[in-house]
């Protein structure tokens, strides 16, 4: 028999990891193209992606009850619609977060080093993959201290943004009227913001993926994920309000620093190299819980024979996928130390919205009349997720396709 992972978070850890998957670097830089997209709309944007992801996040607690194991939405995808499409599920979460597990490394790197971006990045995933080989309970604990400054410095970009002489409410924008300097808000340009943000804080299924090291999943996992999705729901709201305040939307949809920007715009530039400490901090928190997440779906996947299972081992000690571990860890340094993905990965947005309505539709085949509200919510979910998929740009919407059927052909021929 195949071994398990040890249960060891509780409610308080499944937490941190879920905002260390979400609090990541796309909370710095990812209004500024909302806002780019929505104009006067990036509030009803943040709103319409609070709901799907809402949805989205009560259908995966609901089916990790069911399943807990590690994989996911692969899992789910598996036991209820068929392998197929767990398959797929996997598929667009392991190829499309492993880029972006690449492009986040190259973040930090720029954060941190601009001269040798390439070489912090290597130095970053080697470092986090060892920290994670060690066990899921040291990577709850570095994970603990990189939300903490995250948090702290975001708290910081809020105060001062909002306590300045800049801030003005007539920017917010809430409806489509002229006083927001982006432009009227068009329902198009509302949901492609919508999914950017998304796409942005999308890591509260990292709790669910590591369903197999949770403790008393059944009662765990329905607390945890809704908390930290609130919380981080809650940060991204405050964040928003205070640059939009200061900036406006169409300077802040010209922004690639959003909130560098806003605390310079608020007489406070001495914030700026914290701003700078703080994105590259959470870019380290979303590495993380990402090569966490893709190690536990290649384990999954690998136990399935869908990938080599000797990439199915657990360390007899650490009680984690070690191969899995390292075989993430060496592609991504690879990935990092040889290209700039980060501008390439338009897919992982459309593919983790396909991650999700697969999630939805699972989570649609155990609703029953006893509970309505389960299917109410995979219904809203599934199709948020499609809506959302396909008003992103046209070359995330293409590439995002592309591999997903090449995802399917590779199933084709391996059926074969």
């Amino acid at each position: 028999m195949t071994q398990e992972l040890r249960r060891t978070l509780g409610v308080f850890d499944a937490v941190v990891v879920g905002l260390g998957a979400m609090l990541g670097a796309g909370v710095f830089v990812a209004l500024g193209p909302a806002a780019g997209a929505a104009g006067s709309g990036l509030l009803w944007g943040l709103a319409v992606a609070a709901l799907v992801a809402y949805c989205n996040a009560m259908s995966s607690a609901r089916l990790a009850v069911d399943y807990p194991a590690s994989g996911g939405t692969y899992v789910y995808g598996r036991e209820r619609l068929g392998p197929f499409w767990g398959w797929l599920a996997g598929w667009a979460f392991v190829v499309g977060k492993t880029a972006s597990c690449a492009a986040m490394a190259l973040t930090v790197g720029a954060y941190v080093w601009p001269g040798q971006a390439h070489a912090v990045a290597v130095g970053a995933v080697v470092v986090l993959t060892a920290v994670n080989y060690g066990g899921v309970q040291k990577s709850a604990t570095l994970t603990r201290v990189i939300v903490a400054v995250v948090l702290g410095v975001l708290a910081a970009v809020v105060v001062v943004s909002l306590g300045s002489d800049a801030a003005d409410a007539g920017r917010l924008g809430l409806g489509t009227e002229a006083g927001s300097e982006g432009g009227p808000a068009s329902a198009h340009g509302v949901l492609q913001a919508a999914g950017l943000l998304f796409f942005a804080f999308a890591g509260y299924a990292r709790i669910t993926t590591l369903g197999e090291e949770v403790r008393d999943p059944a009662r765990t996992i329905p607390r945890a994920v809704p908390l930290a999705l609130g919380l981080v729901l809650a940060v991204y709201a405050c964040v928003a309000v205070a640059v939009l305040s200061v900036l406006g939307a169409g300077e802040l949809g010209r922004s690639a620093a959003p909130l560098a920007d806003a605390v310079r715009a608020a007489g406070a530039s001495w914030l700026v190299p914290v701003v700078r400490v703080g994105a590259a901090a959470a870019a380290l928190g979303a590495l993380l819980a990402l090569i966490l997440g893709i190690s536990r779906t290649t384990l999954a996947m690998a136990r399935d024979g869908h990938l080599p299972r000797a990439l199915a081992a657990v360390h007899p000690r650490f009680r984690v996928p070690h191969r899995a571990e390292l075989a993430v860890g060496a592609v991504v340094a690879l990935l990092a130390a040889t290209a700039d993905v980060r501008g390439a990965i338009g897919f992982s947005s459309f593919g983790v919205l396909a991650y999700y309505a697969i999630a939805n539709a699972s989570a649609w085949t155990v609703g029953s009349v006893g509970s309505p509200g389960v299917r109410i919510r995979a219904a809203v979910g599934l199709v948020g997720c499609v809506v959302l998929a396909f008003a992103l740009p046209v070359p995330s919407v293409v590439t995002g396709a592309a591999v997903l059927l090449l995802g399917a052909a590779l199933y084709a021929v391996r059926r074969r």
